[in-house]
């Protein structure tokens, strides 16, 4: 039986699930901004749908009120800033809105650096 349960536990460690619990992208924005604004409207309503929002749910601060519990590389300054935070660590950033295919190519190149997989479930 004990040998059942490992393979359980660890069955459940290895699920896509498990692996990105602790993963999220966190963008920071303003009032005013134009860029937030242009993402909002072209990726926001799609983002939850897609095997990277699975993989790590979008969160958003005002990057001028009370920053997140996350180990940033460096000080955010500009937004739209795309955070992609790994365990409360930030383990890839996008400053700026590029446009909608620059955006996904940029966000893909950041989960693979990052040895995270997506979550192909959807």
């Amino acid at each position: 039986m004990t040998l059942l349960k490992t393979l359980i536990v660890l069955m459940l460690a290895l699920s896509p699930a498990a692996a990105n619990a602790d993963t999220f992208l966190l963008m920071a924005e303003e009032d005013g901004c134009h860029w937030c604004a242009k993402w909002n409207e072209e990726i926001a309503h799609i983002y939850p749908k897609t095997a990277e929002g699975r993989t790590a749910p979008l969160r958003r601060y005002n990057l001028h009120g009370e920053a997140p519990d996350v180990a940033f590389e460096r000080k955010v300054r500009f937004t739209p800033t795309f955070i992609l935070v790994h365990n409360g660590d930030e383990v890839g950033r996008i400053e700026g809105y590029p446009g909608e295919d620059f955006f996904w190519s940029l966000l893909n190149m950041m989960f693979s650096q990052a040895n995270i997989p997506l979550d192909q479930t959807g």
